[in-house]
């Protein structure tokens, strides 16, 4: 999953005045304008470790450090309008074992004023998994594979071979000046997790960045960042039904914030934040299937096994960053 969430990199247009008419007639031009090179590609890439993958609240790496990688070309159609596709790693901890996130992703950004958009398609595969359920039928009586049947987490929790998805997505940054910049970001997929259910993300960000003269000539930068969202689910398929529910749980719908301050050096990024959701144990456990879960007292109706996840509340997080673009970074 994506993960604790990647930075928009916005392109402003700067308007140049035009001569009135009145002085027309009086300015002689010897020479032609100087003509302003304009290269049309550029490519991001970056790596970076964090003390937790947190993906919209909720770990993805057990709360265990997670490595990530990134590489991103780009098209400028204009000094307006980007196009991009991109692929990115990180490294999981889930109940499927899935050997490692994998996304895929592409899209276009364009760019009015002081507002930038971006429009696009984020994949998010987990190859290598294996299916957990250790009966040979699902609570609605649907017959399950061979290895669904023979293979059982120890807490009872169930979870299929395969959960990957997409995402459509849909985001604008209103850069208000040098200090302050505010956003707002839209998710949607039609099958979130491969679960059945469908997921929609709501959230709103903003950034303040200190000026440069805080930390004098060092070239060190700071900022502080927020962001608060609302995170919505419709109803699993019979795979992930109980007793009460055979042919599918609706997922508890929940909201997450975090909080954090981050200091930059050339292309070096030390972010700190806190994390955190008003998801219960027991509806957090119904949802992740957390394979570390433990019979603490943790029922709801979605969840009657008693089994509570720690994977959805608060938690620190420290990510090291470098972040390279072609065209700013080595030309």
């Amino acid at each position: 999953m994506k993960k604790t969430i990647l930075s928009l990199a916005a392109v402003l247009a700067v308007g140049a005045g035009s001569a009135q008419a009145a002085d027309l007639a009086t300015k002689v031009y010897t020479k032609a304008p100087p003509v302003v090179a304009f290269d049309p590609w550029d490519v991001a890439f970056g790596a970076g470790i964090m003390s937790d993958y947190v993906f919209r609240g909720i770990t993805q790496s057990n709360h265990n450090p997670s490595a990530t990688a990134y590489f991103e070309p780009r098209y400028n159609v204009t000094k307006d309008l980007q196009l991009y596709v991109g692929t990115s790693w990180e490294s999981i901890s889930f109940p499927n074992r899935a050997a490692a996130e994998v996304d895929i992703y592409g899209g276009i950004r364009p760019t009015f004023g002081a507002f930038a958009f971006d429009f696009g398609v984020f994949g998010y595969l987990y190859p290598g998994g294996t299916c957990y359920y250790g009966a040979a039928a699902d609570a609605a009586g649907n017959p399950l594979s061979a290895q669904c049947a023979a293979n059982a987490l120890l807490n009872g929790n169930v979870m299929k071979k395969d959960a990957s998805f997409y995402e459509g997505y849909a985001k604008v940054m209103w850069t208000v000046n040098d200090m302050f910049a505010f956003g707002a970001n839209e998710y949607y997929s039609p099958n979130f997790l491969n679960t059945g259910a469908w997921g929609n993300y709501a959230s709103v960000t903003g950034k303040f960045t200190a000026p440069g003269t805080v930390f004098g000539a060092s070239g060190v930068g700071m900022y502080i960042s927020g962001e608060y969202g609302h995170q919505w689910f419709g109803t699993s398929d019979s795979f992930y039904g109980v007793p009460a529910s055979p042919t599918g749980i609706k997922y508890k719908d929940y909201n997450t914030w975090n909080i954090g301050v981050g200091f930059t050096y050339k292309v070096f990024t030390l972010d700190l934040r806190y994390s955190d959701t008003d998801l219960s144990k027991a509806n957090c456990n119904a949802f992740t299937s957390d394979y570390t879960a433990t019979a603490n007292g943790s029922f709801s109706a979605i969840n009657p096994t008693g089994v509570g996840s720690k994977w959805c509340g608060s938690t620190f997080i420290a990510k090291l960053s470098a972040d390279v673009t072609l065209m700013s970074n080595i030309k």
